[in-house]
C-alpha cells in the first residue's frame, strides 16, 4: 500500500522532487538528534549517545522509505486539501465554472464522440476467434488489363485450386452476394442474402447461436436447401421463437429449412439477413474467367501474412502456366482482414480525429484565458501563500486542482453530448460505416474520456500555475487588488493563446471549407444523365420460376408496359446494375480483325445487361448511331450500344459504327457496334476517368435480376404503391427491392464525403465562437485596465474615433498574426486531406482567401462591443478609476 501511495505521488509530478529528498534526509537527522538527546538525558557520553542512538535508529534506508511514505500521505492529504479549496472557489464564481465547463464539455464531448468511432471501427480487433489470423484473399488483375487495380473478385475454379494446394491456412471460405424473394408470407419481400461455403463460420471462428452450422454436404448442388437466419431477420418475422429450428421458408419458390440462427450482432458479410449454401454445380466449379466471389482465410498457427502471400503467388504463377488462357497475369493478393473492413474510412475517421483535437486546444486556451484572468485578481493571494512558506510546486498543484475539477466536470458533460452524438451516427444508415453495429460506448472510450479531461484541466490551468509560481513577492505584497495593476506577464501570455485560438480555427475552416468546395463540386458534376423524377427498385428472377430465357424476356417486357401504361409515368427501362449503386460488371473483349490473345489478356469494359428504354431513360445522349429497339431480340443479330471513352479507347480516330467484339461471357456471339454514347458515371461522381462501357440488350442476353428506372412526371416516391400494383398484378410473388429515387442513390453516393464534411464544419463554427470569445475577452479585458490611459487620452482631445480605431486596431494585429499562423500550419495539414478532395486543390487559394476574410472579419466583430464601450468612456469618470 505505502509503495502504491509513492507511486502515485510520483505519478502526479506536482512536487519538487529534490527538495522532498532534502526534507527527508532532514527527517532523518531530527530522528538521530532526537535519540541522542534521549540518552544523554540517561547519563550517556555524547561517544556512547550517538552510538546508541544509530543502533537504535537501525537501517537507514527502511527509515527513510517510513518518512517518505509519510511524505507520501501529507501530499495526497494536501491534493485532496486543494481540491476541496478549488471546490469552494469555483462555487463561489459560477458564472466563471459555468462557462468554462460548457465550454470543456463541448471539446471534451466532441473528443470523445469521435474516439468512440476510431475505438469502435479502427482499434478494436474484429469480434471473432484470434482475429489477427484472419485475411481477405484477392485476386490481382493483368496491370495492363486493369490499371491501377491492386484487388479483384475471385473466380471459382482458381479458388477450388487454392483451397487443395495452400499450406498456409487452416481453412479457407468463400461467399457471394445473393438476392432472395421470400414469399408464402402476406406480403414478398426482397431480401439480400449471402451464399456461403460451409467453412465460412468455421474461418471466422463463429458458431451460430441457436442450431448448427452448414455442413460440407449441404454444400454441393441438388442437395435440399438449408438457411441459417441473422437475429434481425429473426426478430422480425419470428419474435423471439427459439422453436423455429426445422421450420421452412420460402425463397425464390424453393422452400428451405432453418436451421441455424446467428448471434446478435453478427454481420458478415455486412449485407446479409440470411445465409444459404453455396450450392456450386459442376459447370460453375470449372469456372475461371467469370471473377465474382470474395473469399477469406484464417492463417495456420506461426505463419504470417508474408509467407502465405508468398505462397499464394507461387500457386498462382502455377495456375498461370497451367490455363494460360484465363490465369496468364492473373495472381493473389492477402489483405488483413481487419484492413480490408476498415481500410476505406480509416484515413476520413483519423481526420476527424486531429479535427477534434484542435477544437479541444482551442477549448484548452480558452479556458487558459479565462483562468488568466482570475489569476490577475488572485496575485496576492498567492504571494501571501508563497511568503508563508508554500512552495512552487504547492502553489502549481492549487491551480491546476481547480481547472483538473473544471476539466472532470466537463468530461462529465461532455460524455453526454457524445453519448447522443454517437446515436446519431449509428443511426444514419447512408454512412455505410464497417462495423457500424458494433459502435458504442465502452471501458476504453471511458478512459479516454477520463483521461482527457484530467489533461485539458492540466493544459487548461498550466500558464495561469506557472504565472502564479513566478510571482514577485515585494510587487505583489504592495500591490493593490484594483483593475488597473498591470502585470505584463499575463498580457504576452493571453495574447499568444488568442493568436493560438485563431491559427488553430483558420485551419479548421481551411478544412471545411475544401471539403465544402469539394462537395459542390460533386453535386455540380454531371453524372452523364438526368436523374430527376426518376424511381428506381429491382427485381429478381429465381432460376426456379424463371428457368428458361423467354420466361426471362416476358417478365422483363410486360413489367415494362405495364409500368409504361402508368398514368404519370414517361418511359420505363431496365438494366442489371444502375449507376452508383455498385455491383457493375467487366467483361472481357477481342476487337474482331485484331489478335485477340488469351481471355487473361483482353482488355476488360464494364458491361450492362438493359432493356431497349434504358438510355432513353435516363436521358444519356446519342452522339452517333441508334438507341436499342424492342427488334433487338433473341435470333437477331448481336448488337451493342458503346460510351464515347471505349469508342476512342478501341476506335481511336475512326467511326465505329459497324464494328464487331466479342466476349468470352457469349461464347459463339459477335457484336455488332450500332450506336456511341455519352460518358455516365458508373460507380461514383468522382470517378475523373471516363469510364469505358457497352450496353447489350437484355432481349439476347438475359439476366437473373433487374433493376428499373421509371421516369415520371409526378413525384417519383408517390408512384410507388401503382407500380408495386402493376407488378404484383403479373407475379404476386415479386417484390420490389430497394425502392429509391435516383436524386437519393447520389445522396447516398455522396454520403461520407457530406459526413465528414458537416462534421469538419461544425467543428470549425465552435472553434470560430471559442476564437470569437477569445478575442472578446482579451480586449474586453485590455480595456478594463486601461481606461485610466483611455480617459487621459480623451481628457488631452482625442475623439471617440481615434479611441475606437485604437482598440480595434488591437484585436486585428492579434487577427492578422493569428491567420498568417494559421495559413502556414493550413497548408502543412490540408495535404492530408487530398483522398478527400475532388475538383479542388488542397491549396486552393479560393479557400484560404475566403477564410482569412471570415477570421478576420470574426475578430472584428469581437473586437467592436468593446471598442464602443472604450470609445464611451467620460473622462472625467476614468480619471478617478482605480
Amino acid at each position: 500500500m505505502a509503495s502504491l501511495r509513492t507511486l502515485f505521488v510520483k505519478f502526479t509530478g506536482l512536487f519538487d522532487k529534490e527538495r522532498l529528498e532534502q526534507r527527508l534526509d532532514e527527517d532523518v537527522r531530527a530522528h538521530l538528534d532526537m535519540l541522542t538527546e534521549e540518552n544523554l538525558r540517561k547519563g550517556m557520553s555524547p561517544e556512547d549517545a550517538r552510538y546508541a542512538a544509530r543502533r537504535e535508529f537501525g537501517n537507514v534506508a527502511s527509515v527513510k522509505e517510513e518518512c517518505r511514505d509519510r511524505w507520501s500521505i501529507r501530499i495526497i492529504e494536501e491534493l485532496a486539501q486543494d481540491l476541496r479549496y478549488g471546490l469552494r472557489q469555483l462555487r463561489h464564481n459560477p458564472g466563471f465554472t459555468a462557462v468554462a465547463i460548457v465550454t470543456l464539455a463541448l471539446g471534451i464531448g466532441a473528443n470523445t464522440a469521435v474516439f468512440t468511432l476510431v475505438n469502435s471501427v479502427l482499434l478494436q480487433p474484429l469480434p471473432y476467434r484470434n482475429p489477427s489470423k484472419l485475411v481477405a484473399v484477392y485476386q490481382s488483375p493483368p496491370a495492363k488489363s486493369f490499371p491501377g487495380i491492386k484487388t479483384f473478385a475471385i473466380a471459382p475454379a482458381n479458388y477450388l485450386d487454392w483451397q487443395r494446394r495452400n499450406r498456409a491456412f487452416t481453412s479457407m471460405a468463400i461467399y457471394h452476394f445473393a438476392a432472395l424473394n421470400l414469399t408464402g408470407t402476406e406480403h414478398p419481400e426482397a431480401l439480400k442474402a449471402a451464399r456461403i461455403s460451409a467453412d465460412f463460420f468455421k474461418v471466422l471462428g463463429v458458431e451460430p447461436w441457436i442450431g448448427r452450422n452448414f455442413s460440407p454436404e449441404e454444400e454441393q448442388s441438388g442437395h435440399a436447401a438449408e438457411v441459417i437466419l441473422g437475429t434481425d431477420f429473426w426478430h422480425a418475422h419470428f419474435g423471439t421463437d427459439r422453436n423455429i429450428i426445422g421450420q421452412k421458408l420460402t425463397f425464390d419458390g424453393r422452400p428451405y429449412t432453418i436451421i441455424g440462427i446467428m448471434p446478435p450482432n453478427f454481420r458478415s458479410p455486412s449485407w446479409a439477413k440470411v445465409w444459404i449454401p453455396l450450392g456450386w454445380t459442376a459447370a460453375e466449379r470449372a469456372v475461371r474467367g467469370n471473377h465474382t466471389y470474395l473469399a477469406i482465410a484464417r492463417l495456420k498457427p506461426g505463419v504470417g501474412i508474408a509467407s502465405a502471400q508468398a505462397e499464394m503467388n507461387t500457386i498462382s504463377s502455377r495456375l498461370a502456366e497451367q490455363y494460360p488462357d484465363d490465369d496468364s497475369g492473373w495472381g493473389a493478393v492477402l489483405v488483413p482482414l481487419h484492413e480490408d473492413l476498415v481500410g476505406e474510412v480509416q484515413p476520413t475517421l483519423l481526420i476527424l480525429l486531429g479535427a477534434v483535437a484542435l477544437v479541444l486546444l482551442i477549448a484548452c486556451a480558452n479556458i487558459g484565458n479565462l483562468v488568466l484572468e482570475r489569476s490577475l485578481g488572485r496575485r496576492k493571494e498567492m504571494a501571501v501563500r508563497t511568503a508563508l512558506g508554500a512552495s512552487r510546486s504547492r502553489v502549481l498543484r492549487q491551480v491546476l486542482s481547480e481547472t483538473a475539477l473544471l476539466g472532470l466536470a466537463g468530461g462529465v458533460l461532455g460524455l453526454l453530448f457524445a453519448y447522443f452524438s454517437v446515436a446519431l451516427f449509428t443511426h444514419y444508415p447512408a454512412l455505410h460505416l464497417p462495423r457500424a453495429s458494433e459502435i458504442r460506448l465502452d471501458g476504453w472510450v471511458l478512459a479516454f474520456t477520463l483521461s482527457v479531461s484530467i489533461l485539458t484541466g492540466i493544459l487548461s490551468g498550466l500558464a495561469a500555475g506557472l504565472h502564479a509560481t513566478r510571482v514577485d513577492l515585494n510587487k505583489a505584497l504592495k500591490a493593490g487588488l484594483g483593475r488597473t495593476d498591470s502585470y505584463s506577464g499575463h498580457g504576452r501570455t493571453r495574447r499568444a493563446l488568442v493568436i493560438s485560438e485563431i491559427a488553430l480555427s483558420l485551419m479548421l475552416l481551411a478544412g471545411a471549407g475544401l471539403l465544402i468546395r469539394t462537395l459542390w463540386s460533386l453535386r455540380s458534376t454531371s453524372p452523364g444523365f438526368d436523374p430527376s423524377d426518376l424511381l428506381t427498385f429491382s427485381l429478381v428472377m429465381p432460376q426456379s420460376k424463371y428457368s428458361t430465357p423467354s420466361r426471362k424476356w416476358q417478365l422483363v417486357h410486360e413489367v415494362g408496359q405495364r409500368l409504361a401504361a402508368l398514368p404519370g409515368v414517361l418511359s420505363v427501362g431496365g438494366a442489371n446494375t444502375l449507376p452508383l449503386t455498385g455491383g457493375e460488371s467487366h467483361w472481357p473483349i477481342a476487337i474482331e480483325g485484331r489478335p485477340a490473345g488469351t481471355a487473361s489478356e483482353q482488355p476488360e469494359v464494364t458491361t450492362s445487361l438493359v432493356t431497349a428504354a434504358y438510355l432513353q431513360t435516363l436521358r444519356v445522349p446519342l452522339l452517333t448511331g441508334r438507341f436499342l429497339t424492342d427488334s433487338d431480340r433473341a435470333g437477331t443479330q448481336p448488337v451493342i450500344v458503346i460510351s464515347q471513352a471505349m469508342a476512342k479507347r478501341f476506335w481511336p480516330g475512326e467511326n465505329p459504327l459497324g464494328k464487331h467484339l466479342t466476349t468470352v461471357f457469349a461464347p459463339g456471339m459477335s457484336f455488332e457496334v450500332v450506336g456511341v454514347v455519352g460518358n455516365i458515371r458508373i460507380s461514383s461522381l468522382a470517378d475523373e476517368t471516363p469510364v469505358e462501357a457497352m450496353y447489350i440488350p437484355i432481349l439476347q442476353f438475359p439476366d437473373f435480376a433487374m433493376s428499373f428506372a421509371v421516369r415520371t412526371s409526378v413525384p417519383p416516391l408517390g408512384m410507388v404503391p401503382a407500380v408495386a400494383r402493376a407488378v404484383h398484378q403479373i407475379d404476386p410473388d415479386q417484390p420490389l427491392g430497394d425502392v429509391m429515387t435516383m436524386s437519393q442513390i447520389m445522396n447516398d453516393s455522396l454520403a461520407r464525403r457530406r459526413f465528414s464534411m458537416m462534421l469538419l464544419a461544425a467543428f470549425a463554427g465552435l472553434a470560430v465562437i471559442l476564437a470569437a470569445i477569445g478575442i472578446f475577452g482579451i480586449i474586453a479585458h485590455s480595456v478594463s485596465r486601461r481606461t485610466h490611459e483611455l480617459g487621459i487620452r480623451m481628457a488631452l482631445g482625442a475623439e471617440k474615433n481615434d479611441v475606437l480605431r485604437m482598440v480595434v486596431g488591437q484585436g486585428l494585429k492579434l487577427a492578422l498574426i493569428g491567420v498568417a499562423v494559421g495559413i502556414a500550419g493550413a497548408l502543412a495539414l490540408t495535404r492530408f486531406l487530398s483522398s478527400l478532395l475532388y475538383g479542388v486543390k488542397a491549396t486552393d487559394p479560393l479557400t484560404f482567401i475566403a477564410v482569412s476574410l471570415i477570421m478576420i472579419a470574426v475578430a472584428l466583430a469581437a473586437c467592436y462591443i468593446p471598442a464602443r464601450r472604450a470609445a464611451k468612456v467620460d473622462p472625467m469618470v476614468a480619471l478617478r478609476y482605480e
